[in-house]
């Protein structure tokens, strides 16, 4: 890290043709950031934990953990077609989202909190220098983009693209092509394109599930939670758990103290939240329509799940709204078939049985000039579509109820 490590001082945000500086160290009191790929990290850790003489199992199958509710913890798995035990004190599953430390929890005892965007992430890994020697967020009317580095010479791009798209669909001349068409002159010139060797979409999401401890196992990084890489705050988080339960494992054994491994999970989760939050707002600043409408979707799923726990008919779900709200109930009344606006529970039902609306923006195209003043077009480009008409007519189209009225 500190041999290969890139400081930087801030980044860039482009928003459709201008340049704009944003200066971390400046800002924060000499504070910087380094960019050093998360696959170094985790390299750089096990070849010390090699040094170290520090055993590690690698190519276990079907790891368990178990009894962590009692005082005596172990875990099981199968290696070499035979079935293990280790046994401990405490368990930390730093297992991933899809790993089995979190999964081992009874459902009653968990709580959990996710948002699926309505977009994912197409990357490109290719060994060509960076475009500039700091990061460049950009926000277009086409969709985001992010100009990224690994090190000097090897370079990481991304582009928003629908949740429904296929890498299949991007060759790498389309993929360059997309990008400097997303980017300010000044920046697009300096891209350097070449072949890429790791090409995939992402999808984004945030989740949070608590607490983070359950007797003797505690969860920590992507097993607890996840955020938008957006906010690039991922690995701070899982870094700050560990921290947090260094301290109380070391006064645990140094001190008889269990004060600091009682706190973990709500200190945690107090500095967890507010990351989910800075990565959400960050992500929805610089992401494109349709986000409104997929959180309609999702509070429609929910009513017509939990309908019968207040007294309601789940077969009868209505939509209401007036202004803004108009629109979104209009556009739910005609969209519950487009799975564009239901990104992560595409097959989900979402039919409404009634939409009732009042004065809302039902063209946002204004094909019939009917809207009463300009200043209308600038608040929709701004705070709902976050692009200019006249760049993407095609989404404004999408996104206008009048234009899904359909004869059934």
């Amino acid at each position: 890290l500190d041999a290969e490590g890139l400081p930087h001082d801030g980044f860039d945000i482009a928003l459709n043709d201008e340049l704009h500086h944003i200066d971390l160290k400046g800002l924060t009191g000499g504070k910087r950031v380094t960019i050093y790929g998360q696959t170094e990290v985790t390299r750089d850790l096990m070849d010390q934990r090699e040094a170290d003489g520090a055993p590690t199992i690698y190519d276990a199958a079907h790891v368990t953990p178990r009894d962590f509710s009692r005082d005596h913890p172990w875990i099981s798995y199968e290696k070499d077609g035979r079935t293990h035990r280790l046994d401990a004190d405490f368990i930390i599953g730093c297992d991933g989202f899809h790993g089995a430390s979190r999964k081992a929890v009874p459902p009653k005892a968990i709580e959990t909190f996710e948002r699926v965007y309505p977009f994912g992430w197409l990357g490109l890994l290719a060994d060509v220098p960076p475009a500039r020697d700091e990061l460049v967020y950009g926000k277009h009317a086409r969709g985001f983009t992010l100009c990224s580095m690994r090190s000097k010479t090897r370079s990481r791009y991304y582009l928003q693209v629908p949740l429904t798209d296929q890498v299949e669909n991007w060759s790498d001349d389309a993929f360059w092509d997309e990008l400097r068409r997303r980017l300010p002159e000044q920046v697009a010139a300096a891209v350097v394109t070449g072949p890429s060797f790791e090409k995939s979409i992402a999808p984004l999401r945030s989740f949070v599930a608590e607490p983070m401890r359950f007797g003797r196992l505690f969860l920590a990084g992507d097993a607890a939670h996840i955020v938008p890489p957006t906010g690039a705050k991922g690995l701070n988080l899982a870094a700050s758990d560990i921290r947090y339960l260094f301290d109380g494992l070391r006064e645990h054994y140094a001190e008889k103290s269990s004060a600091g491994l009682a706190a973990y999970s709500d200190r945690a989760l107090a500095r967890i939240w507010k990351a989910e939050r800075f990565s959400w707002w960050m992500t929805t600043m610089l992401h494109t329509f349709p986000d409104h409408i997929a959180d309609v979707n999702r509070g429609i799923v929910w009513a017509k799940a939990h309908a019968h726990e207040y007294g309601g008919d789940a077969s009868f779900v209505a939509v209401s709204g007036n202004s803004a709200g108009g629109h979104l109930a209009a556009l739910a009344g005609l969209t519950w078939d487009d799975p564009a606006f239901k990104p992560g529970f595409e097959t989900a039902d979402t039919r409404v049985q009634a939409a009732v609306t009042f004065y809302g923006v039902y063209d946002l195209t204004n094909r019939f000039d009917h809207w009463p003043n300009r200043g209308i077009q600038g608040l929709i480009e701004r705070t709902l579509m976050k692009a200019r008409r006249a760049d993407d007519p095609e989404r404004f189209e999408a996104a206008s109820p009048i234009a899904r009225v359909r004869p059934d």
